[in-house]
């Protein structure tokens, strides 16, 4: 569904350019919508005289024409995310549902050891992209490249990780193309009678989960979360195709550049990668209950997570936020203390391998999805299980181990 200008009706007021947030109105004898358009519908509200409309009733794509299930393999700086390895596990098993290809969509400059590595991941074919210009990601730079690929070769599905990249990449396609796009997907199966992407995710604050299909439109766009999907397994007797182009972009094209690139100093936590995570919930009772959760952390190798309740209280950054609202997470183990287990928290951590809780209130939901179950005060559970391993620790110096 597309904005249209309605010509005859247009008095080129420019009230429509003025209040567009992407730029996406030319001023010219009428307004025109340029391709930065993604049909938000501000312009719509604001027009005086009406002239701005959704074109309904687009004709149907052939859906018969579109086929092949596509990963966009996101790269920063030349390194795979596990985002991308994340989609082709899914993507692959997808695919051999559909009995079609599997194809990464790599775009950059000079990473040439990618497109092997993603085939050992499990792709059939790797498009590689290859352009300086597309070695820092550009909204306008990659947008082009994909909807190009996607108008020439018509794949059926396209999936992409719920990136900040993805998450500003998706949107601009679908528009450009004219299709859905169903984001932040915790589940992916498919209808085989009519090859129907079936595409999951929270609702009404994680309170339901929908079930959203694009019955009329192709490719079949979704975005999916960081860690909610299995990683494909690496084989290296693996073998299939790798198509390089130099993709059809210039300076022109892309209207917003970087011109440097600024890390901050705090240190990233990579919650997604971790193994083990300590979480800390509202049951702490004040901030300095996680500098005992760190201790904890310490002793383990873990990552310390947080729920949202303590992120809104200010008791810890929001890049510790495990939950719907922040990170998805799937570590072998997850201790989850003073947490009472709401639905928005359990729907980032429930697929981890095995659940610790830690809770004075013997009803807390957060033990109905725990493997094993602790009532007590944290503050007096934590320096017992502390105490334990480093006992432990003595014990295997003793015997060597």
């Amino acid at each position: 569904m597309a904005i249209v200008v309605v010509g005859e009706k247009c008095i080129s007021c420019g009230a429509c350019q003025e209040v567009c947030p992407y730029g996406a109105i030319d001023m010219k004898d009428v307004a025109v919508i340029n391709d930065n358009c993604t049909a938000c519908g501000t312009c719509i509200d604001e027009c005086p005289v009406g002239a701005i409309i959704r074109e309904e009733g687009k004709e149907k794509v052939n859906l018969e024409d579109y086929r092949g299930v596509w990963v966009f393999a996101e790269q920063r700086e030349g390194n795979l995310l596990n985002v991308a390895i994340e989609l082709i596990g899914e993507g692959r098993k997808i695919a051999d549902k559909l009995n079609t290809e599997l194809t990464a969509i790599l775009l950059g400059h000079d990473i040439d050891q990618l497109a092997d590595k993603l085939i050992k991941y499990g792709v059939d074919k790797v498009i590689y992209g290859d352009s300086q210009l597309l070695k820092t990601y550009t909204t306008d730079g990659y947008a082009k490249v994909l909807c190009n690929l996607i108008e020439e070769r018509k794949p059926e599905i396209l999936l992409m990780g719920a990136t900040n990249i993805g998450r500003d990449l998706a949107p601009r396609i679908s528009s450009r193309i004219h299709t859905g796009l169903t984001a932040d997907c915790t589940r992916l199966d498919v209808d085989l009678e009519n090859r129907r992407l079936l595409q999951t995710r929270p609702a009404f604050g994680g309170n339901l989960m929908a079930t959203i299909i694009c019955p009329n439109h192709r490719p079949q766009m979704a975005t999916v979360r960081p860690g909610v999907m299995e990683k494909a397994i690496y084989d290296d007797t693996r073998t299939g195709q790798v198509e390089k182009f130099t993709p059809n972009i210039t300076e022109e094209d892309i209207k917003a550049k970087v011109v440097e690139h600024i890390k901050g100093s705090k240190p990233q936590v990579k919650l997604e990668e971790a193994k083990i995570i300590v979480s800390g919930g509202r049951g702490l009772g004040s901030p300095e209950g996680f500098k005992l959760l760190e201790k904890l952390a310490e002793k383990l190798g873990a990552v310390v997570g947080a729920s949202r309740a303590t992120v809104d209280a200010g008791w810890i950054d929001q890049a510790h936020q495990v939950g719907q609202t922040g990170k998805t997470v799937r570590p072998d183990l997850y201790i989850a203390c003073g947490i009472s287990g709401a639905i928005q928290h359990l729907a980032g951590m429930r697929e981890s391998k095995c659940i610790v809780a830690i809770n004075k209130d013997k009803n807390a939901p957060i033990f109905e999805v725990a493997d094993y179950g602790i009532v007590g005060d944290v503050y007096e559970v934590i320096p017992e299980l502390i105490s334990a391993l480093d006992n432990i620790d003595e014990l295997l110096e003793i015997v060597g181990v």
